[in-house]
């Protein structure tokens, strides 16, 4: 599947410099104020030591400010390139095509009928549902929508059937958000195969950890596998 390259914008932040000249001025305004005290300098000397130890008090108020930083997001970041070794399900299965424009419609429309079909006969799905992909080009691709389950549904529909879902090592990565913005995740995947210089098969796996059906589509939450050769 070829993906087009997407540049990454970067944002800087500017400190004005109005601000640093408005510190000095009023460093200035203070030091006049300061020379007319030279008679009793040696007595303020002193006396201006222990003012630094207000210093202390000061110092926990931005520590605090920061404590609630990006710490947990960075515990919480997803993994990408995560090595796993997928299990094979028995899956009920919907097989499709679609061209890239309408792949989303068309892929909500095969969970829809694997749904209908499972739900009508009592059948709880037992896992997320998955599309592996099979062939692609640049107008649009085939495809297996799969639901696991434990029980065999009977009075299969047009293009389904009943099967397993793939095994062996795999690559895991994450993708969060529309499935227009996929491209952008793939382009990703395919830069970290050619940095680890790792040679993956002809399909990928697309595991949706939230249910396509009942989400937003920018709320969507998937794992995608590569099977590695």
């Amino acid at each position: 599947m070829n993906l087009p390259f997407l540049p990454r914008s970067v944002m800087v932040a500017l400190i004005p410099a109005a601000a640093i000249w408005l510190g000095v001025g009023s460093a200035l305004a203070q030091s006049p104020a300061a020379s007319p005290a030279p008679a009793a300098s040696a007595s303020p000397a002193p006396s201006a030591s222990p003012a630094p130890a207000a210093s202390p008090t000061a110092s926990p108020s931005p520590s605090a400010e920061q404590s609630p930083a990006p710490s947990p997001s960075v515990q919480t970041a997803d993994a990408f390139g995560e090595q796993i070794t997928l299990t094979s399900k028995k899956v009920v299965i919907a097989k499709g095509q679609a061209n890239w424009d309408s792949a989303f419609d068309a892929l909500i429309d095969s969970f829809k009928a694997l749904t209908a079909l499972i739900e009508k006969q009592g059948i709880k799905p037992a896992g997320n549902g998955m599309v592996v992909y099979t062939s692609t080009d640049d107008t649009g691709f085939t495809y297996m929508a799969e639901i696991p389950v434990e029980q065999e549904p009977k009075n299969l529909g047009k293009n389904m059937s009943i099967g397993q879902s793939p095994e062996g090592k795999a690559l895991k990565f994450v993708h969060r958000g529309s499935y227009d913005n996929m491209d952008n995740t793939y382009e990703a995947i395919t830069n970290h195969l050619d940095d680890k210089k790792l040679e993956a098969k002809d399909t990928f796996i697309e595991e949706y950890i939230t249910d396509p059906l009942k989400t937003a589509e920018d709320k969507l939450v998937i794992n995608v596998y590569v099977p590695l050769k």
